[in-house]
């Protein structure tokens, strides 16, 4: 068992739980996108997939300090993500 800390409300939890988060870069700048399977390269962040800790994780500012950015990034792609996950299992 893997244990990793959510970013959003800061609990351990077996990484098979969490869904890994990475930045990306667009035209407009740094997206943070999910990387379900854990894959791709560079640094991650892990979040587990329900809107309470996608909130926590916005307010607190907490993908910009994990993942080093510089300077704010998107998080669109990461918010419908959880929503559709969270569709799925209501």
């Amino acid at each position: 068992m893997v244990i990793r800390t959510c970013v959003g409300c800061r609990q351990r939890a077996d990484k098979t739980t969490l869904v890994r988060v990475v930045a990306g870069r667009d035209a407009t700048g740094w997206t943070v996108e999910p990387d379900p399977g854990g894959s791709r390269p560079g640094r991650g962040a892990h979040l587990h997939p329900a809107e309470r800790c996608l909130e926590l994780a916005l307010d607190r500012r907490a993908f910009v300090r994990a993942l080093r950015l510089e300077g704010p990034g998107s998080t669109d792609a990461v918010a419908d993500w959880v929503r559709a996950v969270a569709d799925q299992s209501a």
